[in-house]
């Protein structure tokens, strides 16, 4: 396991405004820590920088584990899953309610592989939205 020193973890918090940077979702009220996860994992090389790094809820980074590539069931496209180091989110996703669509092949194939739209995600975002915590701003 990789050591995250604290205050690269504070920066990672903060530059996501304390959500996932995958599903949107907000730590506040969750109670399991979100994780720091790395965007090209540790076992492809991938280095322990603020460039690799992005908040992850404990479902996104675990559904995401190790993987880089997903296929785009729509196209058959293989893709690289959803990057927000240097991909937008509002370029790849739209908000249908508490409904997460993809726009694109990196979205949709992100949203299949992270389950992003699964029941139980669906009722956080409802709740969240009664709690003015969603959408995402």
């Amino acid at each position: 396991m990789t050591t995250i020193p604290a205050s690269l973890r504070r920066l990672v918090i903060q530059r996501a405004d304390n959500r996932c940077e995958y599903c949107g979702i907000s730590q506040l009220g969750q109670v399991a820590t979100f994780h720091i996860d790395h965007i090209v994992p540790v076992v492809a090389a991938g280095e322990t920088v603020a460039e690799n790094l992005a908040l992850a809820c404990v479902s996104c980074s675990l559904r995401k584990g190790a993987r880089q590539e997903i296929e785009d069931l729509e196209t058959g496209e293989v893709v690289s899953i959803f990057n927000p180091r240097q991909q937008l989110w509002k370029e790849h996703f739209v908000w249908k309610g508490v409904e997460v669509a993809g726009l694109t092949p990196t979205g949709r194939a992100t949203i299949q592989a992270l389950d992003l739209n699964r029941p139980t995600m669906l009722a956080i975002r409802a709740e969240e939205e009664l709690l003015g915590r969603h959408p995402p701003p």
